[in-house]
């Protein structure tokens, strides 16, 4: 809050703080948080507003003291009480004081509201092991659109992450974010804070620096292998950097090395998620960039050239239209096996098919449904080496949100 205090006013004169609770606290003191803020260099005053309704966030009074302060703080509680302000002109006056200069945070259920991806807790808490079994338990919903800081777009902010084990859940909802098309561009981050005196400031220049206790900047940039209703997550490769007090993270250009890997299969997360080795030749790690289709790419003729993509690697696409067809072309020696394994967004139906250079069917997976993955596998049993052809087709549908295939030869 002083680093706060202190880039917002220069480090001269003083400014005022609006904090918004969306429930009485629990505490002997009405205005808990005030009562630590006030007290601070560069504070001049320091108002609690406690709003129990939606239309609270209408209140004429409420939004001229937030209007008027510089930064406002959103105390614990209870994030669907928040998220229910959404399009209230209370959106909008904590929207003006950051335009102005100033600052918006908050603790626990205010750090969740502070993400353009909210989880927003409506139909209950979820734990982790919970949300990895089924990433679509109705415990799992999200308020988009609210408030979207500069340099901070597709996070999902949680909380109290290492004391109630909650790196599990934040995988689940990158992956639900990523597969449900809420994060643009395919691909998705959380940030966790730890409770007790763990706090992230990130400056007007998207620069994030980590006070107290640790904190994790989570990434999932590819289609899961399996996300869908009633079933358990499975996610190979979540990037995960581990931010000791002190150390900075940059979200306007956010790092592509540093990270340590961590996945989840039929969900059951790997062992030591608070912990790992980074990656510091993220350059020669198999699983690399994804190659991305690039139209037109309908024919064998026109295919996208997959032969150097790394094993493990990731091929990702769309469907624009219900007849758009997707072709990738990879070469496989003697005995090499390719296996491919297609998570499809809810959006369409496509169908996977593997093709010789003459275009003939060898082997497909035409499973029926949209969202319904897709998954394959083909060994080279005769001599010498041949070019083949992924052909992703649309069955029915089509949508703008990424299918992403993982790659392994063998």
């Amino acid at each position: 809050m002083t680093r706060a205090i202190d880039d917002i006013r220069g480090s001269t004169g003083t400014l005022d703080v609006v904090v918004l609770a969306g429930s009485a606290p629990t505490s002997g003191s009405k205005t808990p948080e005030c009562d630590t803020i006030v007290g601070l260099s560069g504070v001049n005053s320091c108002t609690t507003w406690t709003l129990t309704a939606a239309s609270d966030g209408n209140n004429s009074q409420v939004n001229t003291d937030v209007r008027n302060a510089e930064f406002v703080y959103f105390a614990g509680g209870d994030q669907c009480r928040y998220a229910a302000w959404k399009g209230t002109a209370l959106e909008a006056s904590v929207e003006s004081v950051v335009a102005k200069g100033g600052g918006s945070g908050g603790g626990s259920a205010g750090h969740h509201i502070n993400s353009p991806i909210v989880y927003d807790a409506c139909n209950g808490s979820v734990t982790s092991a919970e949300a990895l079994a089924n990433p679509y338990d109705r415990y799992v919903s999200f308020t988009t659109g609210m408030f979207e800081w500069a340099n901070y777009g597709a996070v999902v902010n949680d909380s109290h992450f290492v004391t109630r084990d909650r790196m599990g859940r934040t995988m689940a909802f990158l992956a639900r974010a990523v597969k449900d098309g809420l994060a643009p561009g395919g691909a998705a981050w959380g940030v966790g804070v730890e409770e007790g005196g763990g706090s992230l400031f990130l400056d007007r220049n998207g620069m994030a620096t980590q006070y107290g206790k640790d904190a994790y900047v989570v990434l999932a940039d590819h289609q899961p292998e399996q996300a869908v209703d009633r079933k358990p997550l499975t996610y190979s490769g979540f990037k995960i950097w581990r931010l000791t007090p002190g150390t900075t993270f940059d979200f306007k250009n956010r790092p592509t090395c540093g990270y340590y890997l961590r996945s989840v299969t039929n969900g059951v997360a790997d062992a030591s998620l608070y912990n790992g080795t980074p990656v510091t030749d993220c350059g020669s790690q198999g699983g690399g960039a994804p190659l991305a289709e690039s139209e037109p790419n309908d024919t064998r003729d026109t295919a996208d050239d997959a032969t150097a993509l790394a094993s493990p690697g990731t091929l990702t696409g769309t469907m624009q239209s219900s007849n758009d067809r997707d072709y990738f072309k990879m070469t496989l020696s003697s005995g090499q096996t390719a296996s491919l394994s297609c998570a499809i967004p809810s959006a369409y139906d496509a169908d996977l098919y593997w093709l010789d250079a003459n275009g003939s069917t060898l082997t497909r997976s035409v499973n029926d449904g949209a969202g319904a993955d897709e998954s394959l596998s083909f060994t080279r049993t005769a001599s010498g080496s041949a070019t083949y052809f992924l052909d992703m087709e649309a069955y029915s549908g089509s949508g703008t949100t990424s299918y992403s295939c993982s790659v392994t030869k063998s």
